[in-house]
């Protein structure tokens, strides 16, 4: 693609709009151009307001270090004006991020939103690019009830979904899963923290994460929901059952997956092992810059996927899957792994914006 895009980061100074930031760096679409953030931060260059708590592996990108923190209420026209579309990882209460996200939108400015607070409104996509691409169709009624040209928002899933929803969604649409159980173990960033900010966290596991599991059986049910002319319609099966752990990992999001097929359409292990190797999606065919070669990888070997060795697959953005066996309850079990602030926040957000500029729905402003 020869278009480059302007782009925005709100709530860049953030665990999650640091990853936005690290990923924008070389990217062959776009270009990092603002970033935006409270009014504590505003006026300072990027590397003063972030100063020591940068959190990335990566130094900061030296494109970022000199742009002047802009105020992402107070100057979301002067933003929209200088951009093509923003990323919106900021930390405040729901009922104000959707009123954040509705303002740039309607300055016509497109959203891809890391936050939870517009995934179910019910004309917002809420779309894991090889799962449900078809839910962008949504957008113009959306555009429609917001009085915009341009504007709009679509967000990305929570982000404990990226290891077993990918799993269980071919097998759904092969077989058709009738129930699910899932336990999580979630990384100490899906919170915002690292040992050294969370240090009690060392040693320690601690089994309640406020909402999760909440969205982790509900989120599901819109992201293989149909479009039905202004909202999208939620599924009601697979059934899913959650419990979420907080675990002592800095980076990645384990899954423990148990199954159940309607009675005569349970596969055989070999054929669901077929069925995710198989399996890819739209981001695979348009060739997406972030995009993994291979979405699902099977690892034979009884003791993977491992978090530490196995959670930057392909930049971090494949999932991983192992263990799959008979199970005395359900049909099937098996263990899933995703890179939480990777596929399952900032990196899916940047490969959900690449899909929607391949696709048209953000043009390039004309300046």
């Amino acid at each position: 693609m020869e278009k480059q895009y302007k782009v925005g980061v709100i709530g860049a100074t953030g665990m999650v709009g640091q990853r936005f930031v690290s990923l924008l760096e070389h990217h062959p679409w776009f270009q990092l151009t603002v970033v935006a953030a409270s009014a504590r931060s505003t006026g300072k260059t990027y590397q003063e307001a972030v100063g020591a708590r940068w959190a990335m592996d990566t130094p900061m990108p030296e494109e970022a270090k000199s742009l002047v923190v802009m105020n992402a209420e107070a100057d979301v026209d002067k933003i929209a004006g200088l951009v093509d579309f923003v990323f919106c990882a900021v930390d405040m209460k729901k009922d104000e991020i959707r009123a954040l996200e509705e303002r740039y939108a309607k300055a016509e400015c497109p959203v891809v939103s890391n936050n939870s607070a517009n995934r179910f409104t019910p004309d917002v996509p809420m779309v894991v690019p090889e799962i449900n691409p078809q839910h962008l169709e949504i957008i113009p009624a959306q555009r429609k009830r917001l009085g915009t040209q341009r504007g709009f928002i679509t967000v990305k899933s929570n982000c404990s979904l990226q290891s077993y929803v990918p799993a269980l969604t071919p097998l759904r649409a092969k077989y058709g899963v009738e129930k699910a159980l899932v336990c999580t173990y979630q990384a100490i960033s899906g919170a915002g923290k690292t040992f050294e900010t969370w240090p009690e966290m060392i040693d320690n596991v601690i089994p309640y994460i406020g909402g999760e599991e909440e969205k982790s059986e509900q989120e599901p049910m819109k992201l293989w929901g149909q479009v039905q002319g202004d909202h999208i319609e939620n599924t009601d099966t697979p059934a899913i059952t959650a419990q979420c752990l907080r675990v002592p990992v800095s980076n990645g999001h384990m899954g423990a997956v148990f199954m159940s097929f309607p009675a005569g359409k349970k596969p055989s292990v070999e054929e669901i092992k077929e069925t995710w190797a198989s399996f890819s999606g739209r981001p695979q065919e348009l060739n997406l810059p972030s995009a993994p070669k291979q979405f699902l990888h099977y690892f034979e070997e009884a003791d993977r996927p491992q978090t530490k060795p196995d959670r930057m697959l392909e930049g971090g953005m494949a999932i991983s899957i192992g263990r799959l066996r008979p199970d005395t309850q359900y049909d099937y079990k098996f263990v899933c792994l995703s890179h939480n602030t990777l596929r399952g926040a900032a990196g899916g957000g940047v490969l959900l914006a690449e899909l929607l500029c391949a696709e048209g729905y953000i043009q390039p402003l004309n300046r």
